[in-house]
Protein backbone atom coordinates (compact mmCIF):
# COMPACT_ATOMS: atom_id res chain seq x y z
CA UNK A 1 0.00 0.00 0.00
CA UNK A 2 1.35 3.45 -0.84
CA UNK A 3 2.59 5.82 1.86
CA UNK A 4 2.22 9.12 0.00
CA UNK A 5 2.88 12.27 2.04
CA UNK A 6 -0.22 14.11 3.20
CA UNK A 7 -0.94 17.80 3.07
CA UNK A 8 -0.03 19.97 6.08
CA UNK A 9 -2.82 19.99 8.61
CA UNK A 10 -4.43 16.88 7.11
CA UNK A 11 -5.44 14.37 9.76
CA UNK A 12 -4.85 10.69 9.02
CA UNK A 13 -6.12 7.86 11.18
CA UNK A 14 -3.14 5.56 11.67
CA UNK A 15 -5.24 2.58 12.74
CA UNK A 16 -7.28 2.80 9.52
CA UNK A 17 -4.10 2.91 7.44
CA UNK A 18 -2.80 -0.17 9.24
CA UNK A 19 -6.08 -2.05 8.79
CA UNK A 20 -6.15 -1.26 5.07
CA UNK A 21 -2.56 -2.44 4.80
CA UNK A 22 -3.57 -5.83 6.21
CA UNK A 23 -6.54 -6.14 3.85
CA UNK A 24 -4.28 -5.25 0.93
CA UNK A 25 -1.83 -8.02 1.84
CA UNK A 26 -4.63 -10.59 1.99
CA UNK A 27 -6.16 -9.33 -1.28
CA UNK A 28 -2.87 -9.87 -3.09
CA UNK A 29 -2.16 -13.33 -1.69
CA UNK A 30 -3.05 -16.45 -3.65
CA UNK A 31 -3.25 -18.51 -0.43
CA UNK A 32 -4.78 -17.92 3.02
CA UNK A 33 -2.48 -15.77 5.17
CA UNK A 34 -1.66 -16.52 8.80
CA UNK A 35 -1.56 -13.69 11.35
CA UNK A 36 2.18 -14.13 11.79
CA UNK A 37 2.78 -13.90 8.05
CA UNK A 38 0.47 -10.90 7.89
CA UNK A 39 2.39 -9.13 10.66
CA UNK A 40 5.70 -9.78 8.90
CA UNK A 41 4.42 -8.63 5.51
CA UNK A 42 2.84 -5.45 6.88
CA UNK A 43 5.63 -4.51 9.28
CA UNK A 44 3.24 -4.40 12.24
CA UNK A 45 3.71 -6.08 15.60
CA UNK A 46 1.92 -9.37 16.13
CA UNK A 47 -0.23 -7.85 18.90
CA UNK A 48 -1.35 -4.94 16.70
CA UNK A 49 -2.03 -7.33 13.85
CA UNK A 50 -4.23 -9.57 16.02
CA UNK A 51 -6.24 -6.59 17.26
CA UNK A 52 -6.82 -5.21 13.78
CA UNK A 53 -7.62 -8.65 12.35
CA UNK A 54 -10.30 -9.24 15.01
CA UNK A 55 -11.95 -5.96 14.05
CA UNK A 56 -11.73 -6.65 10.32
CA UNK A 57 -13.28 -10.10 10.84
CA UNK A 58 -16.08 -8.67 12.95
CA UNK A 59 -16.82 -6.06 10.27
CA UNK A 60 -16.78 -8.67 7.50
CA UNK A 61 -13.70 -7.52 5.55
CA UNK A 62 -11.67 -10.58 6.47
CA UNK A 63 -12.72 -14.15 7.23
CA UNK A 64 -10.97 -17.00 9.01
CA UNK A 65 -10.16 -20.36 7.49
CA UNK A 66 -8.39 -23.30 9.15
CA UNK A 67 -5.19 -22.39 7.26
CA UNK A 68 -5.33 -18.60 7.55
CA UNK A 69 -7.19 -15.43 6.61
CA UNK A 70 -9.06 -14.71 3.37
CA UNK A 71 -11.17 -11.78 2.25
CA UNK A 72 -14.59 -11.48 3.84
CA UNK A 73 -18.00 -11.01 2.27
CA UNK A 74 -17.93 -7.20 2.64
CA UNK A 75 -14.75 -6.74 0.63
CA UNK A 76 -15.52 -4.67 -2.49
CA UNK A 77 -14.37 -7.30 -4.99
CA UNK A 78 -15.10 -5.55 -8.29
CA UNK A 79 -11.72 -4.02 -8.98
CA UNK A 80 -9.86 -3.56 -12.23
CA UNK A 81 -6.45 -4.73 -11.05
CA UNK A 82 -5.44 -8.33 -10.47
CA UNK A 83 -6.38 -9.59 -7.00
CA UNK A 84 -5.46 -13.21 -6.34
CA UNK A 85 -7.01 -12.93 -2.90
CA UNK A 86 -10.41 -12.10 -4.40
CA UNK A 87 -10.16 -15.16 -6.63
CA UNK A 88 -9.28 -17.35 -3.64
CA UNK A 89 -12.17 -15.92 -1.61
CA UNK A 90 -14.63 -16.75 -4.41
CA UNK A 91 -13.21 -20.25 -4.74
CA UNK A 92 -13.25 -20.91 -0.99
CA UNK A 93 -16.87 -19.83 -0.74
CA UNK A 94 -17.90 -22.35 -3.41
CA UNK A 95 -15.73 -25.14 -2.01
CA UNK A 96 -17.32 -24.69 1.41
CA UNK A 97 -20.74 -24.81 -0.23
CA UNK A 98 -19.80 -28.15 -1.78
CA UNK A 99 -18.15 -29.64 1.30
CA UNK A 100 -20.86 -28.52 3.73
CA UNK A 101 -23.85 -29.02 1.46
CA UNK A 102 -22.86 -32.22 -0.33
CA UNK A 103 -20.75 -33.82 2.39
CA UNK A 104 -17.81 -34.48 0.06
CA UNK A 105 -14.31 -33.06 -0.05
CA UNK A 106 -14.19 -30.35 -2.73
CA UNK A 107 -11.37 -29.50 -5.13
CA UNK A 108 -10.80 -26.75 -7.67
CA UNK A 109 -8.21 -26.91 -10.43
CA UNK A 110 -7.47 -24.53 -13.30
CA UNK A 111 -5.58 -24.41 -16.57
CA UNK A 112 -2.89 -21.74 -16.93
CA UNK A 113 0.30 -21.40 -18.94
CA UNK A 114 -0.24 -24.79 -20.55
CA UNK A 115 -0.51 -26.69 -17.28
CA UNK A 116 -3.26 -28.01 -14.99
CA UNK A 117 -2.90 -26.70 -11.43
CA UNK A 118 -4.66 -27.66 -8.21
CA UNK A 119 -5.82 -24.37 -6.66
CA UNK A 120 -7.56 -25.30 -3.42
CA UNK A 121 -9.18 -28.06 -1.36
CA UNK A 122 -11.81 -27.92 1.37
CA UNK A 123 -12.34 -31.12 3.37
CA UNK A 124 -15.71 -32.53 4.33
CA UNK A 125 -15.74 -33.95 7.85
CA UNK A 126 -17.48 -37.14 6.78
CA UNK A 127 -15.36 -37.69 3.65
CA UNK A 128 -11.59 -37.07 3.97
CA UNK A 129 -9.56 -36.01 0.96
CA UNK A 130 -7.69 -38.40 -1.29
CA UNK A 131 -3.99 -38.35 -0.45
CA UNK A 132 -2.41 -36.48 -3.38
CA UNK A 133 0.76 -38.51 -3.70
CA UNK A 134 1.19 -37.45 -7.33
CA UNK A 135 0.76 -33.78 -8.25
CA UNK A 136 -2.03 -32.79 -10.62
CA UNK A 137 0.44 -31.50 -13.20
CA UNK A 138 1.55 -35.14 -13.65
CA UNK A 139 -1.81 -36.85 -13.14
CA UNK A 140 -4.44 -34.84 -15.02
CA UNK A 141 -5.01 -37.83 -17.30
CA UNK A 142 -6.07 -39.95 -14.30
CA UNK A 143 -8.36 -37.55 -12.43
CA UNK A 144 -11.80 -36.25 -13.25
CA UNK A 145 -10.82 -32.70 -12.28
CA UNK A 146 -7.90 -32.87 -14.72
CA UNK A 147 -9.85 -34.61 -17.47
CA UNK A 148 -12.66 -32.05 -17.24
CA UNK A 149 -10.18 -29.29 -18.02
CA UNK A 150 -8.54 -31.25 -20.83
CA UNK A 151 -11.97 -31.88 -22.34
CA UNK A 152 -12.63 -28.12 -22.44
CA UNK A 153 -9.42 -27.34 -24.34
CA UNK A 154 -9.27 -27.04 -28.09
CA UNK A 155 -8.09 -30.20 -29.94
CA UNK A 156 -4.70 -28.60 -30.60
CA UNK A 157 -4.24 -27.55 -26.96
CA UNK A 158 -5.28 -31.01 -25.80
CA UNK A 159 -2.82 -32.80 -28.10
CA UNK A 160 -0.05 -30.39 -27.11
CA UNK A 161 -0.69 -31.04 -23.42
CA UNK A 162 -0.69 -34.81 -23.82
CA UNK A 163 2.46 -34.70 -25.96
CA UNK A 164 4.27 -33.09 -23.02
CA UNK A 165 2.94 -35.33 -20.26
CA UNK A 166 3.47 -39.11 -20.03
CA UNK A 167 0.41 -41.17 -19.13
CA UNK A 168 1.82 -42.77 -16.01
CA UNK A 169 0.04 -45.79 -14.55
CA UNK A 170 -1.18 -44.74 -11.12
CA UNK A 171 -3.55 -47.68 -10.60
CA UNK A 172 -4.56 -50.69 -12.72
CA UNK A 173 -7.57 -48.60 -13.87
CA UNK A 174 -5.55 -45.67 -15.28
CA UNK A 175 -5.97 -45.14 -19.03
CA UNK A 176 -2.49 -45.16 -20.56
CA UNK A 177 -3.42 -45.42 -24.24
CA UNK A 178 -3.26 -41.87 -25.68
CA UNK A 179 -5.74 -42.63 -28.45
CA UNK A 180 -8.32 -44.03 -26.04
CA UNK A 181 -7.86 -41.06 -23.71
CA UNK A 182 -8.34 -38.57 -26.57
CA UNK A 183 -11.50 -40.37 -27.63
CA UNK A 184 -12.81 -40.24 -24.06
CA UNK A 185 -12.05 -36.53 -23.77
CA UNK A 186 -13.73 -35.74 -27.11
CA UNK A 187 -16.90 -37.53 -25.94
CA UNK A 188 -16.87 -35.93 -22.49
CA UNK A 189 -20.03 -34.11 -21.47
CA UNK A 190 -20.67 -31.57 -18.73
CA UNK A 191 -19.74 -34.14 -16.07
CA UNK A 192 -16.59 -36.27 -15.98
CA UNK A 193 -16.28 -39.27 -13.66
CA UNK A 194 -13.25 -41.42 -12.98
CA UNK A 195 -13.36 -44.60 -10.96
CA UNK A 196 -10.17 -45.52 -9.08
CA UNK A 197 -7.90 -44.21 -11.85
CA UNK A 198 -5.88 -42.05 -9.45
CA UNK A 199 -6.34 -43.91 -6.16
CA UNK A 200 -7.82 -47.29 -5.34
CA UNK A 201 -11.01 -46.97 -3.33
CA UNK A 202 -11.99 -43.51 -4.61
CA UNK A 203 -13.82 -42.01 -7.52
CA UNK A 204 -13.81 -38.37 -8.59
CA UNK A 205 -16.63 -36.40 -10.20
CA UNK A 206 -15.90 -33.04 -11.88
CA UNK A 207 -17.82 -30.28 -13.67
CA UNK A 208 -16.50 -27.23 -15.58
CA UNK A 209 -16.01 -23.72 -14.24
CA UNK A 210 -15.68 -21.38 -17.22
CA UNK A 211 -15.51 -17.69 -17.99
CA UNK A 212 -13.96 -15.89 -20.98
CA UNK A 213 -10.63 -15.89 -19.13
CA UNK A 214 -10.84 -18.89 -16.78
CA UNK A 215 -10.81 -22.60 -17.57
CA UNK A 216 -11.21 -24.59 -14.36
CA UNK A 217 -13.01 -27.55 -12.86
CA UNK A 218 -14.85 -28.14 -9.59
CA UNK A 219 -14.75 -31.69 -8.27
CA UNK A 220 -15.55 -33.98 -5.37
CA UNK A 221 -13.98 -37.24 -4.27
CA UNK A 222 -16.10 -39.99 -2.78
CA UNK A 223 -15.54 -43.64 -1.84
CA UNK A 224 -15.78 -45.76 -4.98
CA UNK A 225 -17.96 -48.43 -3.38
CA UNK A 226 -20.08 -46.32 -1.05
CA UNK A 227 -23.72 -47.34 -0.96
CA UNK A 228 -26.65 -45.01 -1.59
CA UNK A 229 -24.76 -42.38 -3.60
CA UNK A 230 -26.77 -40.98 -6.52
CA UNK A 231 -24.02 -39.66 -8.79
CA UNK A 232 -26.54 -38.02 -11.15
CA UNK A 233 -28.08 -36.00 -8.32
CA UNK A 234 -24.62 -35.18 -6.97
CA UNK A 235 -23.50 -33.97 -10.39
CA UNK A 236 -26.58 -31.77 -10.78
CA UNK A 237 -25.97 -30.04 -7.44
CA UNK A 238 -22.27 -29.67 -8.21
CA UNK A 239 -23.04 -28.08 -11.58
CA UNK A 240 -25.31 -25.50 -9.94
CA UNK A 241 -22.53 -24.45 -7.59
CA UNK A 242 -20.01 -24.38 -10.45
CA UNK A 243 -22.32 -22.20 -12.53
CA UNK A 244 -22.67 -19.70 -9.71
CA UNK A 245 -18.91 -19.61 -9.28
CA UNK A 246 -18.45 -19.06 -13.02
CA UNK A 247 -20.80 -16.08 -12.93
CA UNK A 248 -19.02 -14.57 -9.91
CA UNK A 249 -15.62 -14.94 -11.53
CA UNK A 250 -16.88 -13.51 -14.81
CA UNK A 251 -18.22 -10.47 -12.96
CA UNK A 252 -14.92 -9.98 -11.14
CA UNK A 253 -12.96 -10.08 -14.42
CA UNK A 254 -9.88 -11.96 -13.31
CA UNK A 255 -7.71 -11.28 -16.35
CA UNK A 256 -4.60 -12.82 -14.78
CA UNK A 257 -6.12 -16.29 -15.03
CA UNK A 258 -6.46 -16.12 -18.82
CA UNK A 259 -5.24 -19.15 -20.66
Amino acid sequence: MSSEPHAPGETLITSVQRALRLVDVVANSSRPVTAKTLAHASGLTLGTTYNLVRTLIREGYLATEPDGLVLGAKFPGLRDRDDSGVFLARVRESLHEVADGLGATAYLSRYADGEVHLIDIVDAKSSPRVELWVGLHSSAHATALGKQILAELSPDERRDYLSRHPLDELTPHTIRDRRLLLEQLERAGPVVLDREEYAIGYMCLAVPVQTPVVTASLAVSIPAHAEGIDTDALALRLRRIANRLSMRLAADRFGQFAR
